[in-house]
């Protein structure tokens, strides 16, 4: 088998591919990426907050409101990662 013949064979095959699948594939990325951010980054804020709030326990209060805001912050990023994945589900045709 030559080269040219290899390779149209292997066009052949890909051209084959499901788009839904692929998009099935790639929502499924996304919502695993996305999650996995956003719990290491309440993770370390929750760590680093606590850390802070051991040191100086006077001004506790401000540093859990702080990480409160923060952490729906960063759970917005877990949302768009979701809603990501959705329009890849239900748009591909």
């Amino acid at each position: 088998m030559n080269l040219l013949s290899f390779a149209n064979a292997m066009l052949d095959t890909t051209s084959s591919i499901d788009p839904r699948a692929m998009a099935a594939l790639a929502a499924g990325i996304a919502i695993g990426m996305g999650a996995l951010g956003a719990a290491m980054a309440m993770g370390k804020a929750a760590s680093h907050a606590f850390d802070a709030g051991a040191r100086q326990p006077e001004i506790f209060s401000k540093i859990q409101s702080m990480l409160i805001i923060t952490i729906v912050f960063i759970e917005t990023l877990c949302i768009y990662a979701l809603v990501v994945a959705l329009i890849l589900i239900f748009t591909v045709k």
